[in-house]
């Protein structure tokens, strides 16, 4: 999603900046947006101009510093509403899972009760934003069940994936695209290195760390599964 009139986006395409957020809040009363974000720079200076430029937008309504460490900062912000914002409040649309606004565009993860207010939504979207829609999936009461069951083991996941450096982030993906984890190999280490321009033993240090950060979480995603499963046959009544 491109919003031409929202601050974050804006900001991330002057600087090398990424916003993370979970959730926002709408203001009634002044109709504005308020959450909490979490801004990663790729430096301590990106993210000081970052700052910079986002306070010079008049979308932008303030924002207090909560906690920062180095190239980190957990902000609470308050912008007037955006256009988008608007066509998905307006089709009692909401929020279900985290928004990530990186290189002048931004993830959106959100859900409608009614497919009609959905393709609503996407029509009005379409008038004063660009976007593409990655997925549209429709969730039956099953696996609504199963996701709240395992909702706190899939937040250790997505809490996981936030906290890889853009730099391991982007050296998984490049990994995964180019076919270094495919049998057989479509790519060597050497090749994903070159892909950064570093050394094989950069290269290495970078991916060694993102699985290992990922691959934590997934072991314990899986035993809480497997855990709830087993509770579950426990306590249901027999057949």
């Amino acid at each position: 999603m491109v919003q031409y009139d929202c601050p974050y986006i804006r900001t991330s395409r002057e600087h090398d900046v990424a916003f993370h957020t979970q959730h926002w809040e709408f203001n009634q009363a002044d109709r504005t947006l308020e959450t909490r974000m979490l801004a990663i720079g790729e430096t301590p200076e990106e993210l000081h101009g970052a700052f910079k430029t986002l306070d010079d937008y008049e979308m932008l309504q303030g924002y207090d510093l909560l906690s920062r460490k180095q190239n980190t900062a957990l902000i609470r912000s308050r912008i007037d509403e955006t256009d988008a914002m608007r066509a998905i409040r307006e089709n009692d649309g909401y929020v279900t899972g985290p928004f990530v606004v990186r290189n002048g565009s931004e993830i959106w993860n959100v859900g409608f009760d009614r497919e009609r207010a959905a393709e609503d939504a996407l029509s009005e979207l379409d008038a004063s934003n660009e976007f593409t829609v990655r997925g549209d999936d429709s969730i039956n009461i099953d696996d609504f069940f199963d996701i709240l069951q395992n909702v706190e083991s899939l937040g250790a996941m997505l809490r996981a994936l936030q906290d890889l450096t853009d730099t391991e982030r982007e050296t998984l993906d490049a990994a995964v695209e180019k076919g270094y984890f495919s049998t057989p190999r479509g790519a060597t280490l050497d090749d994903v290195a070159e892909e950064f321009d570093i050394s094989k033993m950069g290269a290495s240090k970078n991916l060694r760390r993102s699985q290992r950060k990922v691959l934590r979480q997934v072991v314990r995603v899986m035993n809480d599964v497997e855990a709830q499963m087993q509770l579950q046959d426990e306590t249901s009544p027999p057949q």
